[in-house]
């Protein structure tokens, strides 16, 4: 009876540390359940119930045990450790992986940093930024100032951000470095349409992602976390709209 609580009891922890590593890295919340659920059915536990929220997963088993939860503290977007849970999922699905081989690959990716080195997000925000203008029918002579503030702009986000915990804040304080930065070179000449600038430099700090995964989770039927995390997003597009708007009103 204990050996079978025990392995119970890791089967538990296994689907929480999926849900988890998921949640973290921008999965959608009706995949996160559904990924959890097919793990323990896999194990042989039929009977399983989860709730999902951006700050918290539930998770309990009828009639084995307590109801467990794990909380969720930090969120960013890294797609791959998504995929590479899928993967995890599925291969434990066909048997390929032992209750023990599954926890220990999910404890090594959760540990693991799979993001892109910090310069190459820069160069690729710094991209970004001026190919957004281009799509927003700028001129070419706009790029390279999108391509500066834009650059500079996302370096300051994650500066700023790991100083103070407070995304909110990190992102209103880049928006107004970047209007600040869009205004000089329009000043000086190196830059002509403000508002071409402005847009294609603030493009890499909107919450795409956040706004498809709500508008999503809202169609199904997950109202508590469509709700929450459409909320998270209106606060993202308010802290970049009010950097800009106090360089717009001095300027």
């Amino acid at each position: 009876m204990i050996k079978n609580l025990n392995q119970t009891n890791e089967i538990v922890e296994v689907c929480l540390l999926a849900g988890k590593i998921m949640m973290q890295n921008g999965a959608e919340t009706y995949r996160v359940e559904d990924t959890m659920m097919r793990i323990a059915a896999s194990f042989g536990i039929q009977e399983s119930h989860s709730y999902v929220t951006p700050t918290g997963i539930i998770f309990s088993i009828d009639g084995t045990g307590p109801t467990k939860l794990i909380r969720i503290v930090d969120r960013s977007t890294d797609l791959q450790k998504v995929m590479i849970v899928n993967s995890i999922s599925r291969k434990i699905c066909s048997g390929e992986l032992s209750l023990e081989e599954a926890h220990r690959q999910l404890k090594e990716l959760d540990t693991k940093n799979l993001a892109y080195p910090f310069w190459m997000q820069v160069a690729a925000a710094a991209i970004a930024s001026g190919c957004f203008v281009i799509m927003f029918q700028g001129g070419w002579r706009d790029f390279f100032p999108a391509f500066i503030a834009g650059g500079l702009g996302f370096y300051c986000f994650v500066y700023v951000h790991r100083l103070v915990k407070i995304k909110f804040f990190a992102e209103f304080l880049t928006s107004f470095i970047i209007g600040i930065m869009s205004v000089l070179f329009v000043v000086i000449g190196f830059g002509h349409e403000l508002d071409k600038i402005v847009i294609g430099s603030v493009m890499p700090l909107v919450p795409g992602l956040l706004i498809t995964n709500a508008v999503r989770d809202l169609m199904a039927g997950h109202l508590v976390t469509g709700l929450s995390k459409g909320a998270e997003a209106f606060l993202t597009a308010f802290a970049i709209g009010s950097g800009i708007a106090i360089i717009f009103t001095i300027y």
